[in-house]
């Protein structure tokens, strides 16, 4: 959400600001609604005022027909007092509703681009490995090995769900595990958040009401099953007062994630990389304002760590304002190389909120005692998203008689288990 005065002192930098992400804001609208309601307010306290001095002056007054006048002119005062209140409402709704579909103003150091093409590869890590064979897509690896089934999937639910079975569940359960344990010993504090939301919950983070489209939802008890984990890790704080010597404060998340996407048929979405439930761990971070950038980095490089120990290539992209989520001020995805799509699949997205989440939360701290309550920064990033991760390493391991290689450092959580090979019968 955005801060009111920022937009009153600074109406056309805010505008310039959101015009980088190609959005023409309704910022006059805005002002017009903010000043009607400031001037409506304003009489409605003048009009309060003025009646408060006549009910007194009722109790003075002796003759039968002034008092009578006074009476008279105090319900006509009553009456134009509820009006006004009632139109300070509407126009209290109208401007909470425009102001809560504006995105976050971009960064001035985030890279202008009009959309995903605009990004800038920062840095690659590794080579784009070799093969004297020619690897598999996920999409024939994974039913050869037995481990994948998108018929029995879409027989249960439809199209776009999936079963992994065997080593293959096994596989993913030990990436959320192990990137879990990771994630710990960076620093989070691991918690383990309901799957379904309020609303609120969702206003908070800007999932709502901008993209009701895209979430399931349960009308009887009007709960939202979560996109993500930072929905949950966000509201966890809510209306809170944080005591400023927590912070920062680090959580890290597994969810299971429910989008309803509109996906068509096509190279992009085929096998398992888009799907309308999906696992996810998640870094989520509470901060200081003046720490923000700092932070920003430091999940960044755990984000990085996990690929790299699980000895994947990647890159690094610093996303333009044209690819910027709807709550983020700047933000850096990590994409991996897979060997058999012959794509590089995008594992987490890094961003960083700025106090945008935390107003529309109202989560506050006090920089110290006699201070002001102000509102902390409020980051998140994927560490990492499945079952992307879960592709890459099943192409990148995997070996020219069909089998795949288990990654050191998953080994632990896979019962000893070094190669995932095809089930006989």
């Amino acid at each position: 959400m955005h801060d009111i005065q920022v937009i009153r002192d600074d109406p056309e930098g805010v505008k310039a600001g959101l015009a980088r992400r190609g959005m023409d804001a309704p910022i006059d609208q805005i002002l017009e609604l903010d000043a009607e309601r400031r001037s409506t307010l304003t009489e409605v306290e003048s009009l309060k005022a003025e009646r408060n001095t006549v009910s007194r002056e009722i109790g003075r007054t002796k003759d039968p027909d002034e008092r009578e006048e006074k009476i008279k002119a105090m319900r006509a005062l009553g009456s134009r007092v509820d009006e006004l209140d009632v139109r300070v409402n509407e126009v209290e709704q109208d401007l909470h509703r425009i102001m809560s579909e504006i995105p976050n103003v971009p960064d001035p150091s985030a890279p202008d681009g009009p959309d995903e093409s605009g990004n800038k590869v920062i840095k690659t890590v590794g080579e784009k490995p070799s093969y004297s064979f020619n690897p598999l897509p996920h999409w024939d690896l994974g039913p050869q090995l037995g481990i994948l089934d998108f018929e029995r999937g879409a027989k249960i639910t439809g199209s776009r769900f999936y079963i992994l079975s065997g080593a293959g569940a096994r596989l993913q359960r030990a990436l959320i595990s192990w990137m879990l344990d990771l994630h710990i010993r960076q620093g989070y504090l691991e918690q383990y958040p309901p799957f379904l939301v309020r609303g609120e919950t969702l206003f908070a983070t800007g999932h709502l009401p901008k993209f009701a489209d895209n979430l399931y939802r349960d009308a009887e008890e009007d709960l939202y099953m979560v996109p993500t984990a930072e929905v949950p890790l966000t509201g966890m704080h809510r209306d809170e007062i944080l005591e400023k010597e927590n912070l920062p404060i680090h959580y890290c998340a597994y969810t299971a994630c429910f989008r309803r996407e509109k996906m068509s048929a096509g190279r992009d979405v085929r096998g398992i990389k888009r799907g309308h439930q999906f696992d996810k761990v998640e870094m989520y971070t509470y901060c200081e304002p003046s720490e923000s950038d700092n932070e920003m980095e430091r999940m960044l490089g755990h984000a990085e760590e996990t690929c790299a120990q699980l000895g994947l290539t990647y890159r690094i992209l610093e996303l333009c304002t044209g690819d910027l989520s709807f709550s983020a001020r700047k933000g850096y995805d990590i994409e991996v190389w897979a060997p058999g799509c012959e794509e590089w699949l995008e594992v987490s997205s890094i961003s960083n909120c700025g106090d945008f989440q935390a107003r529309r939360a109202n989560v506050r701290f006090k920089p110290d005692s006699k201070a002001k309550t102000r509102f902390p920064h409020t980051l998140n990033g994927s560490g990492l998203g499945l079952p992307r991760a879960l592709i890459a390493v099943l192409e990148t391991f995997q070996q020219e008689d069909g089998s795949v290689i288990v990654p050191e450092v998953l080994k632990p959580w896979m019962g000893g288990l070094e190669h995932i090979e095809a089930v006989e019968g």
